[in-house]
């Protein structure tokens, strides 16, 4: 963790010389100021544009978790380097770079801790609830064997009669109408030839 920091840090130097070098050789005499104004706000604007697509996604997909440790994790750098430096310029301790990784490593290693932690009750949780589903289905399954066990066969013989004895008795029904409707358009047409002599 200690080289990887220091590695950062010779990253930034490098990168600081030579945004000094590009603003001494064009000659724009932009002073420190200007330039971290400059500087920081463009990397902050790509931060964004890179966060932003990461935890929509990440919310997305409800890790919710990921999000709060990343935002935990930067605050937790910011705060161990703003004590390291207000040490240094008060005088009540050592600046030392040593402290800034014991203190991140704090955070990790208690949050691994709660991970662990967090993990075994999810795990408890999901078996108990799946276990308690199962079940249920089950008995679900045996009341409906029951249920269709307490009913009585269908005789499907007398079903199929059943059914066409109110077919023919329809049908009837409708030729029973068609000749009383044709009896009396006869009527009809007989009275109005008697009339017409």
């Amino acid at each position: 963790m200690t080289q990887a920091l220091y590695g950062i840090m010779r990253i930034i130097a490098k990168i600081h010389n030579y945004i000094l070098h590009l603003n001494d050789k064009f000659e724009y005499n932009f002073s420190d100021k200007d330039l971290h104004f400059l500087v920081i706000g463009l990397l902050g604007m790509a931060m964004i544009f890179v966060v932003y697509p990461v935890f929509k996604w990440l919310a997305s997909k409800k890790h919710i978790m990921v999000i709060a440790w990343i935002y935990v994790f930067t605050l937790i750098l910011v705060i161990t380097f703003a004590i390291e430096i207000g040490q240094k310029i008060s005088n009540t301790g050592s600046m030392e770079f040593a402290d800034i990784v014991f203190g991140v490593m704090g955070f990790i290693v208690m949050f691994a801790v709660f991970a662990v932690v967090r993990g075994i009750y999810h795990a408890v949780r999901w078996f108990m609830t799946h276990r308690f589903v199962e079940k249920e289905a089950a008995g679900q399954e045996s009341a409906a064997e029951e249920i269709v066990t307490d009913r009585k066969p269908i005789d499907r013989k007398a079903a199929r009669e059943k059914v066409m004895e109110e077919d023919v008795t329809s049908k009837e029904t409708t030729d029973d109408k068609q000749t009383i409707a044709d009896l009396s358009d006869e009527t009809k047409n007989h009275s109005t030839d008697t009339d017409d002599r």
